[in-house]
Formats: C-alpha cells, sequence, structure tokens
C-alpha cells in the first residue's frame, strides 16, 4: 500500500545508455521543497546508506572546495550576474558540482546504498531558465550514469516561499524579475518543475505530494527506497 500523498511515475529501470547498476537513487524538488531535511531524516534511519550533496552537511571531507565554489557562486556570481558575469560562466562554474556528483557516482561502493540530492537534473533545468537554452555539456551531462528511481518532492507555492523568507534571501536562480516578489517566485517555481520532470522523463519518477512534517514525508521517501 503507497503512503499518503505518493503517486508513482513510470514503472521499471531506466533504459538509458547511462544506466548504472549500482543502488542509486535522487531526491528531486524545487527550491524549498525541503530536501535536506528529509536527507537528514533518511539518513538518521538508515545508516548503511550514504547520503550526497553539494551541502556542506553531505560534501564530505576532501571536497570542502565544492562547497566553496557553491557560496562563492551565490555571493558572488548571481548577484552580478550580467555584469561581471555571463550565464556561460554560471553553467561552467556549476559543472563543477555536475561533474563531482558524477564522480562521487562512479566511486560509489556497489554495496553502499546512495541517495543523491538533484544530480544534475536541477542545475541544467536553471541553466535552461537562465537563458542558456543549448549547451555541448548539456549532452555530456545527460550521459551520466542515471539512477534506478527519482523521488520528486513537491511543495505549494505558499510553504515554498514561506520556507525560503525563513532562510537565506531568494537568489536570482529561484525567482523572475528584478526582485524576490511572490508571483515571480511562484511562477519560476512552475517552470523550474516542468523542466526537471521533463529531464526525468525516461527514469522511474515517484511523485510526493506535500506532506505536514519532515517525519511524514520521510516515511513516504523510505517506502519508494526500502519498498
Amino acid at each position: 500500500m503507497s503512503a499518503p500523498g505518493v503517486r508513482s511515475g513510470p514503472s521499471g529501470r531506466s533504459t538509458a545508455s547511462g544506466h548504472t547498476d549500482r543502488p542509486f537513487y535522487v531526491l528531486l524538488g524545487p527550491d524549498g521543497a525541503g530536501k535536506s531535511s528529509v536527507m537528514a531524516e533518511v539518513a538518521a534511519r538508515l545508516p548503511g546508506w550514504r547520503m550526497l550533496s553539494t551541502d556542506d552537511a553531505f560534501i564530505g571531507r576532501g571536497h570542502e572546495l565544492v562547497g566553496a565554489l557553491r557560496r562563492q557562486v551565490v555571493e558572488d556570481v548571481l548577484p552580478n550576474l550580467g555584469t561581471s558575469y555571463s550565464v556561460d560562466f554560471l553553467a561552467g562554474v556549476l559543472q563543477t558540482a555536475v561533474v563531482h556528483l558524477r564522480d562521487q557516482v562512479e566511486r560509489q561502493d556497489e554495496d553502499v546504498p546512495l541517495l543523491m540530492d538533484s544530480y544534475y537534473y536541477k542545475i541544467l533545468a536553471k541553466c535552461r531558465l537562465a537563458g542558456i537554452e543549448q549547451n555541448p555539456m548539456y549532452t555530456w551531462w545527460r550521459s551520466f550514469p542515471q539512477p534506478r528511481a527519482v523521488v520528486y518532492l513537491d511543495v505549494s507555492a505558499a510553504s515554498a516561499s514561506r520556507r525560503s523568507a525563513e532562510g537565506a534571501r531568494p537568489n536570482p536562480l529561484e525567482y523572475y524579475g528584478e526582485r524576490p516578489e511572490r508571483l515571480g517566485f511562484d511562477s519560476y517555481r512552475k517552470s523550474l518543475r516542468k523542466l526537471m520532470l521533463e529531464e526525468v522523463r525516461d527514469v522511474p519518477v515517484t511523485l510526493i505530494e506535500e506532506l505536514p512534517g519532515v517525519a511524514g514525508t520521510a516515511d513516504a521517501v523510505l517506502e519508494v527506497l526500502t519498498p
């Protein structure tokens, strides 16, 4: 029996050329979906699993540069996008995160299950929304190993907006317009959702509708990871 809020997408394994037999899954969703909180909860319940993200909490020793680059993108590149930095420069810097995640998948012990935050799917979608509709990098990224399944966390516009306001100020890759206003934030989130789901259309996807609390969402995610 499926947990409340869970809707399954295509069944079976991906037939993409980059398919991997490693127990590798992706947790996907828009900004404010609570992926990091859910990953921390899942990690506490599945100690034998590895969690992977470009967030500092999951980067791991020896990869501090990845976190430093992520912070520089937010603090330096995005505020000066279109003046000091071009969108092509932004995509080039973001590719470091994509390649890091790919490297970790390829080095992963086949006996250790892996849950990854977003993979290249979200970065590619954001690059497209920034105005880079086509880029040779995209073809390369799409050739990377594909997960056994994607778990997509849906979130309401109200919740996403509230969570963003509670954290750091939204960056220009989280909304349309010159300022982070509700209409531009909601419109961007819808566009981002569409492109991310487009990227994973050939991979088994489970959509998890917004549930109250991190624990309930983690329950739904665990049902997919450990059926």
